[in-house]
């Protein structure tokens, strides 16, 4: 099992017990930049998940990849030993 199999398995564990969740982004495009937020996993895919948040007031759904975790350009702040 490679290290992104093991990330995949580990946010659709997030996504089927507590989907809402804390996270730090940095991504350039498309541009999105989040800081210890609550945000909430609407669905895992593949070789996707997609996050909802309402940093703004107006919910908003971003679709994310996992390599972005494996490349540390996305933090799951909840727990440091599931990812």
């Amino acid at each position: 099992m490679t290290q992104l199999d093991k990330i995949k398995k580990k946010v659709a564990y997030l996504y089927a017990t507590s989907p809402k969740i804390h996270i730090n982004v940095r991504l350039t495009h498309p541009r999105l930049e989040l800081k210890n937020e609550l945000v909430e996993i609407k669905g895992v895919y593949k070789n996707i998940f997609c996050i909802e948040e309402t940093t703004t007031g107006i919910p908003r759904t971003h679709s994310l990849q996992y390599v972005d975790i494996l490349t540390h350009n996305i933090e799951i702040v909840e727990n440091p030993a599931i990812i």
